[in-house]
């Protein structure tokens, strides 16, 4: 589904302007339902080794793809808010009955996170609460590139993650945001513990990018 500046899913009388020309897709797991806003890259093309040794590429990214790249390896929080704003032009509507967002825990420590800031804006947006003490991650797992088996990369994950009783009475719609859908592997870890929690009904998902 390629979204230009004027479309958006969900009820055509909410249709607001969008910054980026967006190519969504549905991303398939075990949650409820979930959108991706672009792939993360077009094309990536080997340019050469530099002077350690290391190859270098050309790589043509999406508006989303770029923005998030800017983000994450190149330290610009002004992408924030234009990500932030596309998922909630993108997402607002398919989304509209999530009562709080949660932040996909991190892999790499930093001191400010990515995703974090992300969800914060999202939710800042659609007027809801950034939970960000509800998914935790609790240890560290192997490499999953070192592990083949797609059932056995979301068990190991599920070891790693718990959900915390923080929510007040009540059955809440959720909505995870992370940055990059690749395997689906961590998201379907996190719905999988998320499901445990009885006062959790739906689960939404929204990446920024996939590679898929």
């Amino acid at each position: 589904m390629c979204q230009h500046t004027t479309q958006m899913l969900g009820d055509s009388s909410n249709l607001r302007e969008i910054a980026m020309e967006v190519n969504i897709k549905k991303i398939e797991g075990n949650w409820t339902l979930g959108y991706s806003l672009d792939k993360h890259t077009i094309r990536s093309t080997p340019i050469g080794y530099n002077e350690y040794g290391h190859m270098q590429f050309d790589t043509e990214r999406p508006e989303a793809g770029e923005a998030l790249f800017q983000l994450k390896y190149r330290s610009d929080f002004s992408q924030v808010p234009i990500i932030g704003q596309q998922l909630y032009n993108s997402f607002g509507g398919p989304f509209s009955s999530s009562s709080l967002v949660i932040p996909m825990p991190a892999s790499k420590v930093r001191t400010r996170q990515p995703v974090t800031e992300i969800a914060r804006d999202l939710a800042n947006r659609m007027g809801i609460p950034c939970v960000e003490n509800l998914l935790v991650k609790t240890g560290s797992t192997p490499a999953m590139k070192d592990i083949e088996a797609r059932d056995e990369k979301v068990s190991t994950l599920v070891g790693v993650f718990k959900a915390y009783d923080v929510l007040g009475e009540g059955l809440f719609d959720v909505l995870i945001v992370d940055d990059l859908f690749d395997t689906g592997s961590s998201l379907e870890a996190a719905t999988t513990v998320l499901r445990g929690y009885s006062k959790i009904r739906n689960i939404y998902v929204a990446t920024v990018t996939r590679k898929r």
